[in-house]
């Protein structure tokens, strides 16, 4: 599988996982918390799929900075999570330096 759709499975799967941690109200309720080791495990095991072709810098940027970006957002959606503008202008940044990375970065291994 590409590098890169591995990336996104790794990053969808912390977003849920975050997500179901949230729900588990400190690991006391079974199944968002058997959901959160499971979206954390298949995180984590694409993650390390994908630094066997990407430098480790590059692929933790995106994969940490996307992360908080979703997981706010699913914060605001799920849990009425309030985002003000400096929160929203830092995930606009997030976002622009992935966009950076990704465009003008040799080190990106595109």
């Amino acid at each position: 599988m590409h590098p890169y759709a591995l990336l996104g499975i790794s990053i969808a799967a912390e977003v849920v996982a975050t997500s179901a941690l949230k729900s588990s109200a400190g690991f006391t309720r079974l199944w968002p918390s058997v959901l959160t080791v499971l979206g954390y495990g298949l995180a984590f095991y694409c993650l390390s799929q994908v630094l066997n072709h990407l430098s480790t810098g590059v692929v933790y940027a995106i994969w940490s900075g996307l992360g908080i970006v979703l997981i706010s957002l699913v914060g605001w959606w799920l849990y009425g999570q309030k985002l003000d503008g400096p929160a929203l202008t830092g995930m606009a940044l997030i976002i622009a330096g992935v966009a950076v990375i990704q465009l003008f970065s040799k080190s990106a291994g595109h």
